[in-house]
C-alpha cells in the first residue's frame, strides 16, 4: 500500500510555500517506511499525474485561504478535497483539481485523499513563512504524522546527530 505525501505551493510567495516546506520538514525529522513517499510538487500540474495514480493514499499539504485565522489547519477528506481546493484561494488550485479529475476519469485516483490546508497570512513575494504559517506548518506536520501512524505506517523521529 503506497502513500504519497505531496507538498504543493510556491516557495517564492511566502506562506504559499507552506506545503513544500512541511514535506521537507517531514523528511528531515522523521524516518519513513519505503511505502511512504514524499514529493515536493511545487507548482507542478499534470507532471504529477503518474505519481498520484500510483498511490493508494494521497496526502496533500497546501496553503488554503478561506478567511480563517492565519496558521489555522483544516482537514478535508476524499471527495471534499477537490471541493475544498476549488472553493478556497490557492494560486495553483485549478491545475491541481484538474490533475485529480484526470486521475478519476482514468479510474486511477487514489482510494483515499487527505488535504491538510494551512491558512496563510501573506502571499507576497518572499522566501520566508510568516510566524503564523510556520506555527500552522508544525500543526499540519503533527497531524500528518498522526494520520500516517493511524494508517499503520511506522513513522519514527530521526535521532539527533
Amino acid at each position: 500500500m503506497r502513500t504519497l505525501i505531496l507538498g504543493i505551493g510556491n516557495l517564492l510567495l511566502g506562506d504559499e510555500g507552506v506545503g513544500c516546506r512541511c514535506v521537507a520538514a517531514l523528511e528531515s525529522r522523521y524516518s519513513l517506511p519505503p511505502e511512504v513517499v514524499c514529493e515536493d510538487g511545487g507548482t507542478s500540474g499534470f507532471e504529477l499525474l503518474p505519481l498520484i495514480e500510483d498511490a493508494d493514499t494521497l496526502i496533500v499539504i497546501d496553503a488554503v485561504a478561506d478567511g480563517r485565522t492565519p496558521g489555522t489547519v483544516i482537514l478535508a477528506e476524499d471527495d471534499a478535497v477537490p471541493r475544498t481546493m476549488q472553493q478556497h484561494v490557492s494560486l495553483h488550485q485549478t491545475g491541481f483539481c484538474e490533475v485529480l479529475a484526470a486521475a478519476a476519469v482514468r479510474d486511477r485516483r487514489p482510494g483515499r485523499l487527505l488535504l491538510f490546508g494551512v491558512e496563510p497570512k501573506s502571499l507576497e513575494l518572499g522566501m520566508e513563512l510568516s510566524p503564523e504559517a510556520a506555527q500552522g506548518m508544525e500543526k499540519a506536520l503533527e497531524a500528518v504524522v498522526k494520520s500516517l501512524r493511524d494508517m499503520g505506517h511506522q513513522v519514527q523521529p530521526k535521532q539527533a546527530a
